[in-house]
């Protein structure tokens, strides 16, 4: 009404829908309806015409190309399992491929389609020897490293005995070994023959069951004579030569004295031997004989107690008379012959 003077009674009108009107100001006309979001993940929205007088045209578009006109969701129809997601030995199966859900796949063991996992690889593999189940000294196998199959590990004894899903029993008795791990004149025991148990064995001494040790052959003799404890021109005799019976040597004297444990005290007199050590006419004299030492003994001339020697007969006589000092016709006489 401009032949009036009323303001604000204008009217606008949109053009692309006239419909679409407002007094006194613009008329809304517009509208993205993309916005709001209203497709689904991974589509694009498209909204050609941005106008109230065209709402429901916008368009969802999924990677695939399939294309939603007006809907809230396309159904892109997606098929997680292509390509499979899942590990070798799996099956992949989308239980919901018509719809856009995501993460719903299924991945099941071939071996055992019980084992299973949504989302992800199902563990289907279990190698039950890296728990380290067997005893020290045993083997560890598992043929089928599935959890289908758990307990079917074994462990095997260093002499054949196997176990099925638990350590052995190895029923190892160390004492029948070849050769004996135990010396000469000892006895071997091992006190846990039903066990696995190794380095248990005992050896003992057979001259003294007193004497032993575990794991290796025990000491037993000691021959005590090695030491040279006894002095020079002795014999010396350990009879037992044990570690049990230490003491019991003995030291022998060239004139029979003997002495046990300790060094002998001979107490020899190389005089009184017989026959005696000097010369006929000679003296003979022992300067130490309550020692042990030898070959200090001294032979005097009765004739002279001036020439002597030691260890020896002394040379007391000399007959000059042997020389034949004399002329022809003469005798020769020499009557000291010294």
């Amino acid at each position: 009404n401009t032949a009036s003077n009323k303001m604000h009674d204008f009217e606008c009108t949109c053009k692309s829908d006239p419909n679409l009107k407002a007094v006194d100001g613009p008329a809304t006309c517009d509208k993205d309806e993309c916005k709001s979001k209203p497709c689904g993940a991974s589509q694009t929205c498209n909204d050609p015409v941005k106008s109230l007088g065209s709402l429901g045209d916008f368009t969802c578009t999924c990677g695939n190309g399939v294309v939603a006109t007006g809907a809230a969701v396309a159904a892109c129809e997606t098929d997680e399992c292509i390509p499979s997601p899942c590990g070798m030995g799996q099956t992949c199966t989308d239980p919901d491929t018509a719809s856009n859900k995501l993460h719903d796949f299924e991945c099941a063991c071939d071996k055992d389609p019980s084992l299973k996992a949504t989302d992800g690889p199902a563990t289907c593999d279990k190698d039950e020897c890296s728990s380290s189940p067997c005893d020290v000294d045993q083997v560890c196998n598992d043929p089928v490293k599935e959890l289908t199959s758990l307990k079917d590990f074994t462990c095997t004894c260093s002499n054949g005995v196997v176990s099925t899903g638990a350590s052995a029993i190895c029923v190892v008795d160390e004492c029948a070994a070849t050769p004996p791990p135990c010396g000469a004149d000892q006895t071997c025991t091992d006190p846990d023959t039903a066990s696995n148990k190794l380095h248990d064995f005992e050896c003992a001494c057979n001259s003294d069951k007193s004497i032993k040790k575990v794991d290796g052959p025990a000491t037993c003799d000691k021959d005590e004579c090695a030491s040279a404890p006894c002095g020079m021109d002795q014999t010396c005799n350990d009879p037992m030569q044990s570690v049990s019976s230490v003491g019991d040597f003995t030291c022998t004297c060239s004139n029979g004295v003997v002495t046990t444990g300790a060094m002998a005290t001979c107490e020899t007199d190389e005089c009184a031997a017989t026959p005696s050590p000097c010369g006929v006419d000679q003296t003979c004299e022992d300067p130490d004989k309550a020692s042990n030492k030898l070959h200090d003994f001294v032979c005097f001339c009765n004739s002279d107690m001036s020439i002597k020697k030691v260890d020896g007969p002394a040379t007391c006589d000399k007959d000059e008379c042997a020389s034949n000092p004399c002329g022809m016709g003469q005798t020769c006489a020499d009557p000291k012959q010294s």
